[in-house]
């Protein structure tokens, strides 16, 4: 089996990724994925779509993330791996969909506005 790539975000988090057969090894950035998200939720959020499918000792994943917070590129890593499957085994799609997995999550922060405090939060108003 060649080496699959695929690419994923969320918010301003970039993921690309590169999957081979191997042991279930996940390197993010040269570390592994423990170390790099030593938050056990997000550790879950990554392997997700692996547990669905049960092919979690199968596939050694590299990962390239780049930008955003640590949710932001859990959740960008957790897109990349589900295409990244889906390429192997286009069967999986459905499963995967299901799961809300395979949908790219659009939602991005507003910009803040001049004159506001905040995107949508105006300064007090002081009628004296």
């Amino acid at each position: 089996m060649e080496v699959i790539n695929a690419i994923g975000r969320r918010k301003s988090a970039v993921a690309r990724i590169y999957l081979s057969e191997g042991k279930g090894t996940i390197l993010i950035n040269k570390k592994d994925y423990k170390e790099y998200f030593p938050v056990g939720t997000l550790q879950y959020v990554v392997k997700q779509p692996l547990e669905l499918l049960q092919v979690a000792g199968n596939y050694d994943i590299k990962v390239n993330l780049a930008g955003g917070g640590i949710s932001g590129q859990a959740e960008a890593l957790r897109l990349a791996i589900s295409r990244a499957l889906i390429k192997i085994n286009p069967e999986d799609k459905s499963a995967l969909r299901a799961a809300g997995f395979v949908t790219r999550d659009p939602r991005e922060v507003e910009r803040k506005k001049p004159g506001q405090k905040k995107a949508r939060k105006k300064f007090q108003f002081s009628k004296r």
